[in-house]
């Protein structure tokens, strides 16, 4: 009988969980290229109450648009991204890892991109905005990447040993960012819900593939050998 080693059995994980959540986005990513008219219909049910809602309670919606436009804006994140490099870098001399967030993080700008461009879905509209976006709307650009990058970061500090403490208020910031930024988007009208779940879906599907590799092509550190300098 054998038994899978310690190091194939969390890759094994990550590709499992990359595996469920591709498949969920393909399945969202037809029904929104088909316009399934269930879905539509949702979508368009739930952006005329929150249009409603943002429209009377402006204080609400004035909190959003700064959240969205520069607490969790995509910039924002990236800039978040670069410090946590250089971190990497000077610090702990860590190349490898360095490059493997960068190359993730600008992955996942491409296939937003990408898929924005293919299925080119129109943005809400409303006669009397609250909020302004361009280019398409599927998948949300602010949703999928704050999902990446907050889930990458996530996993990078518990890789490092964060203690119990640091990590619970990673975890906590991470899931406000993730889920406020997707909903800020909803409530200033600027995306469909439908268009949220992708990029969540989407960014989910990339760090579960990301952290894959990184379990399996990460450079093994050099064995000491007794004697041998630290």
């Amino acid at each position: 009988m054998t038994t899978a080693s310690p190091t194939r059995a969390p890759k094994r994980s990550a590709l499992r969980l990359a595996g469920a959540l591709a498949g969920c986005s393909l399945v969202l990513l037809v029904l929104v290229g088909t316009a399934w008219h269930p879905l539509i219909s949702a979508d368009r049910e739930v952006a005329r109450t929150t249009h409603r809602w943002a429209v009377d309670e402006r204080t609400l919606t004035h909190a959003c648009r700064i959240l969205t436009d520069w607490v969790w804006d995509p910039t924002t994140m990236r800039l978040l991204c670069l410090i946590v490099i250089l971190w990497l870098v000077w610090r702990r001399a860590a190349w490898w890892t360095a490059s493997w967030l960068a190359l993730t993080v600008a992955v996942g700008t491409l296939v937003q991109q990408g898929l924005k461009a293919a299925v080119d879905r129109e943005r809400p509209v409303w006669p009397d905005p609250v909020d302004s976006a361009h280019y398409a709307a599927f998948p949300s650009g602010h949703a999928m990447t704050a999902t990446v990058v907050c889930g990458l970061l996530l996993w990078l500090l518990r890789g490092f040993g964060a203690g119990r403490g640091l990590f619970r208020a990673g975890l906590a910031v991470a899931a406000v960012s993730v889920v406020g930024v997707g909903l800020t988007r909803v409530w200033l009208g600027v995306h469909w819900l439908t268009d949220v779940l992708g990029g969540w879906l989407l960014g989910g599907t990339l760090v579960a593939l990301a952290v894959a590799a990184h379990q399996r092509w990460r450079p093994e550190p050099p064995r000491r050998t007794p004697g041998s300098v630290p």
